[in-house]
């Protein structure tokens, strides 16, 4: 039988610029869904997330899978090191950053 574990890893947090998600040591897991939910954004705003791992949750290394949204949205990873989080930034239309306030899930399997 396979071990489940959910965490919330942000919840209604407010990002100014840069988002960087508080690391998560799962490094017992196989697989893990990142649930991210996107609260009251400005018209237009997209979220750019890539999921980022880690072997000590320090140094951070682009994982290949990016979160490009407006909404609610889910995205799926396998074969990480012991640390996952999500980095990434909120844009306006014309580019410019915006202020985002998200709340981020972690289900995982293992």
């Amino acid at each position: 039988m396979k071990t489940f574990y959910s965490s919330v890893v942000e919840l209604r947090q407010e990002f100014v610029t840069d988002i960087e998600t508080h690391p998560y040591e799962c490094g017992w897991a196989d697989e893990a869904i990142f649930f991210v939910e996107v609260h009251a954004p400005e018209p237009g705003v997209r979220l750019g997330l890539r999921v980022q791992l880690s072997p000590d949750g320090i140094r951070w290394h682009d994982e290949g899978t990016v979160i490009d949204t407006s909404t609610s949205t889910f995205a799926r990873v396998t074969h990480f090191g012991g640390f996952l989080r999500l980095a990434g930034a909120a844009h306006r239309p014309d580019g410019t950053a915006a202020p985002a306030t998200i709340s981020v899930r972690l289900a995982l399997k293992g």
